[in-house]
């Protein structure tokens, strides 16, 4: 976010808005400046060569280019810079910043060095010893989120998308990562230190979300569905170990499982329409088979959450 002048003469400077004591202008989101800041000058690159990273589920294209990461521009991608800017004015270090766009139109952010677990999840990624750190992470995540106040006229992709919005249950909202996968945290020396594709980042509760971490981590999955790396793997201990890392207190242990049961609700209908509406990545899941994953979660949840209960309400240690 720039603090502009008084004599600014951009369209949507909007002097109605105080926003850490500045004036808000959205030059630094609009599409209007496709190219146009310097800090992101393709010139800086030099000559070292872009990598490509690993495709994920929803977004292609993604490259390193020295000590940056290009990224294709989305709609939804405004707000994920504002929410970014957000982070390093709050100091929270858990995420990249937003550099500006490149010649090409691209969003260009800092790379966060450190190890990304593969897919299918490698034995290292899916070691209990990781989950506290998770869990420590997304608990400075949604402490550094909560006090965001987002700027009217942005919107997070998932809203622009249409189809079904996830329902979620009454309480405060906050706007989150929402897709907290192994593939999408970085570990040095076997701690979770960051986070990165804020793709999917938009409204949510800290129970949904924590949950929805857990969907991913713990993994709460059938075990037909689960990475080989989960083999033999105690489910309802991994999932207090993630709890017990994000220092969730006795009522949200009692909650909890009410979120993953909100978070599942509707999720069959919202991944086929975004199959069927956007394509790309949320079709090759489809045809992937995500479908009959989601009904085998459902099933496998109905049937072992009276042990997930048990587990949380087990002493800590």
């Amino acid at each position: 976010m720039r603090e502009c002048e008084a004599a600014c003469t951009y369209p949507r400077h909007d002097r109605r808005h105080l926003v850490y004591g500045r004036l808000v202008c959205f030059r630094r989101y609009d599409d209007a400046d496709d190219g146009a800041y310097d800090d992101a000058d393709d010139d800086d690159a030099g000559d070292e060569p872009e990598i490509e990273l690993p495709r994920g589920d929803v977004t292609e294209g993604v490259v390193r280019v020295g000590s940056t990461v290009h990224r294709p521009h989305q709609p939804g991608s405004p707000a994920v810079v504002a929410y970014l800017d957000h982070f390093k004015r709050v100091g929270f270090a858990g995420a990249p910043r937003f550099l500006g766009r490149d010649r090409r139109g691209r969003d260009v952010l800092t790379f966060l060095d450190g190890a990304i677990a593969g897919d299918p999840v490698e034995p290292w990624a899916a070691a209990d010893d990781l989950l506290a750190g998770v869990g420590a992470l997304l608990r400075r995540l949604h402490d550094a989120s909560e006090p965001w106040a987002v700027l009217a006229g942005l919107a997070f992709g998932r809203d622009l998308r249409g189809g079904s919005p996830l329902q979620l249950p009454a309480g405060p909202r906050l706007v989150s990562h929402n897709d907290v996968t192994p593939q999408n945290v970085v570990v040095r020396g076997g701690v979770a230190v960051g986070l990165i594709d804020f793709d999917l980042a938009g409204w949510t509760t800290r129970l949904v979300d924590l949950a929805n971490t857990g969907m991913h981590w713990v993994p709460l999955s059938d075990p037909v569905d689960r990475d080989p790396a989960y083999g033999g793997a105690d489910i309802p201990r991994r999932l207090r170990l993630l709890v017990d890392g994000y220092g969730l207190d006795r009522d949200g242990r009692a909650a909890l499982l009410d979120a993953f049961a909100v978070r599942l609700s509707g999720l069959y209908d919202r991944m086929h329409g975004n199959a069927e509406n956007v394509g790309g990545g949320w079709a090759r899941m489809w045809r992937a088979g995500v479908g009959e994953k989601i009904r085998r979660r459902e099933s496998w949840f109905a049937s072992q959450r009276p042990a997930l209960e048990a587990a949380l309400r087990r002493p800590t240690g």
